[in-house]
């Protein structure tokens, strides 16, 4: 869950949380404004406060599975934008922009179907995991393999990001230092 209000652009992270996820959360904002500032927004970096809540607080959460979820709820909050809450997703994000795969997909798609799911987002280097998962859950399934935060947003939002910049930096130039 993830919500904004008026403040001077903290991040703050709630539920029993461990190191990896807290990072996932901190490369998941960075991502965000490197990628999504450039956007018509109603949101303000500078003048809004973040607040990530993991449900289930008395429950310890970690590792780097929530990366790609994390990253599209603040991309929710930052362009207005719903996801449909019959997609889930899963996957490390890198601060480049890479989804990397995780552990644990058979036991995630079946929790996701469950839940009555219809949409599961993964990494592209977990599919092979997928030849685990019942041919009965797969048939209910649809499942969108990506690369990279670009595929996770297109697919979860709607949303195409703007090409990267690259920054130039103009050539250095030496200056002789002279003894004094």
């Amino acid at each position: 869950e993830g919500t904004f209000m008026p403040g001077k652009g903290k991040l703050t992270l709630t539920s029993q949380l461990g190191d990896v996820m807290k990072e996932s959360a901190q490369i998941s904002l960075s991502l965000i404004r490197s990628r999504l500032a450039g956007m018509p927004s109603r949101f303000d970096f500078f003048s809004s406060d973040i607040h990530i809540h993991v449900p289930s607080g008395a429950t310890p959460k970690d590792g780097p599975s929530a990366g790609v979820t994390i990253f599209t709820a603040l991309a929710s909050l930052v362009t207005g934008k719903a996801v449909d809450p019959t997609v889930a997703m899963t996957g490390e994000v890198t601060l480049s922009g890479a989804v990397l795969p995780v552990g644990g997909i058979k036991e995630k798609v079946l929790a996701a179907h469950r839940a009555g799911i219809k949409t599961v987002i993964l990494p592209r280097e977990n599919e092979r995991d997928l030849e685990d998962v019942p041919e009965e859950v797969r048939r209910d399934l649809m499942f969108v393999a990506v690369d990279t935060i670009d595929d996770v947003l297109r697919e979860a939002l709607g949303i195409d990001l703007p090409a990267r910049q690259v920054v130039a930096y103009p050539e250095k130039r030496c200056v002789p230092v002279h003894d004094l």
